[in-house]
This record gives structure tokens, C-alpha cells and sequence, in this order.
């Protein structure tokens, strides 16, 4: 489980000994870099951990600290310092690729709090994430039988799909692309409730992201599937 940012134990600085959060890459103090020791990705940017984030200051403060951690400027530095710039960086682009995704950065700071996601963690009080949802039931078992009469014939030689096929394929792909949206549009009002709630009302919107995390991975597995299947 990741450690929840609230319970990072501050560090002390290799080279002037003040303390420091363990996500910080530069001493506040003496400006020194800083192994890379832990802590979350939000402390890196020195953000606070919530759903709602300003893209542009993201991304401002990365290329700051991106410059900042630059190999050359460490060329005369001592051997952990010029380590540490390439473990920093390798840091700073894992944070900056989780945090300006929407989904990853929703999946990460559910974890920081303890939530379990993903389909290593089906069977525990919730649906099953590799099964279709009860509302697509009968449209996944339909899409199932046309994927796999297209997979027959192209496997018997014929050369041309039926385009009837194709159509169904195209146009049931289009739906799950709408209902992607939808999972979308319902993950971003939970965020609200996520950053301006109480602890009460931050729990239900964690048991709703889950269940939507959930559906948001069988719909894009679909979508994927059907992709291949047409060669898109």
C-alpha cells in the first residue's frame, strides 16, 4: 500500500541537517538535492493531494525542476549528487505522467488512502471488474458472438468480413465509447465531492470512484477488443 501523505515523517537534509518532507528533491535550506527517499507524487510538486489539479501549474513546476535536475548541472558534483539528479528525474517524470492523467491520478490518490483497485482485487465485497456489468449483459454477449463469427470466418479463408458484421462491430463500439464518457463525467463530479467533503462524505465518494474505476476498465477492454478485431 502506498503511504498516505499525511504520514510522511520529514528527513534531514545530507548537507545542512534541516528537515525537510521526504517527497522534497531540493534541501528548502541549503538548496542541495535530495536523494529520492519516498513520499508521494503530490509533495514533489509541492501540490496539494487532491482530484482537482491546475494542469498549467503542473506542468509549469515540472519543467522548473526538470531544469533544476538536469545532469549538467551536477557535471562537477560529487558522485551521489549526479545519482541522485538521474534518480530524481526518473522521480519527477513517473509523478508528472500520474498526476496530469486524470484516471491515473484519481487510481493513485484512491491508494494513498488505502482504497484496493484493480482486478487483483475482484471478489472482495464488490463486482467482479473482468465480468460485464448487469446492464451489458446481453450487449457483451452479443458482441462476443459477433467478434467471434468474424475470427471463424477469417480463420476458414474467407476474404471479405461481412459488412453487416462490421457495421454491428463499428456501431457497438461507438457505444461503449459514449458509455467511457459517461464512467468519465461521473469520475469528475465525484471529484468534487472527494476534495471539498468531510471524512463521511469522502468514503462514499471512494466506494463510488472504485465501482466506476471498475466499469471505466471493463468498458476500455471492450473498446480495445473490438479495435483489434476491426484492425483499427
Amino acid at each position: 500500500m502506498l503511504k498516505v501523505l499525511e504520514s510522511a515523517v520529514p528527513v534531514s537534509c545530507w548537507s545542512c541537517s534541516v528537515a525537510h518532507n521526504p517527497s522534497t528533491l531540493f534541501c528548502p535550506q541549503c538548496t542541495k538535492i535530495q536523494p529520492p527517499t519516498g513520499g508521494d507524487y503530490f509533495s514533489v510538486f509541492s501540490i496539494e493531494p487532491k482530484l482537482n489539479v491546475d494542469l498549467a501549474v503542473l506542468e509549469q513546476e515540472f519543467h522548473r525542476l526538470s531544469r533544476r535536475l538536469h545532469p549538467d548541472r551536477f557535471a562537477r558534483a560529487s558522485q551521489n549528487e549526479r545519482d541522485w539528479s538521474l534518480a530524481d528525474t526518473a522521480l519527477l517524470n513517473d509523478a508528472y505522467r500520474t498526476l496530469k492523467d486524470p484516471i491515473r491520478r484519481t487510481q493513485y490518490l484512491l491508494k494513498l488512502h488505502g482504497a484496493e483497485i484493480g482486478e487483483e482485487h475482484a471478489g472482495k465485497g464488490r463486482q467482479d471488474p473482468s465480468r460485464a456489468p448487469a446492464d451489458l449483459l446481453e450487449e457483451v454477449f452479443d458482441l462476443n458472438m459477433q467478434i467471434e463469427e468474424l475470427r471463424m470466418a477469417r480463420a476458414s479463408g474467407e476474404e471479405d468480413d461481412d459488412p453487416a458484421v462490421l457495421q454491428s462491430l463499428t456501431e457497438a463500439k461507438k457505444k461503449f465509447e459514449g458509455l467511457l464518457a459517461e464512467v468519465d463525467e461521473d469520475l469528475r463530479a465525484q471529484w468534487n465531492a472527494w476534495d471539498n467533503g468531510d471524512e463521511a462524505a469522502r468514503a462514499e465518494a471512494q466506494n463510488k470512484m472504485v465501482a466506476l474505476l471498475d466499469r471505466r476498465r471493463y468498458l476500455s477492454n471492450l473498446v480495445r477488443e473490438v479495435n483489434e478485431t476491426l484492425g483499427a
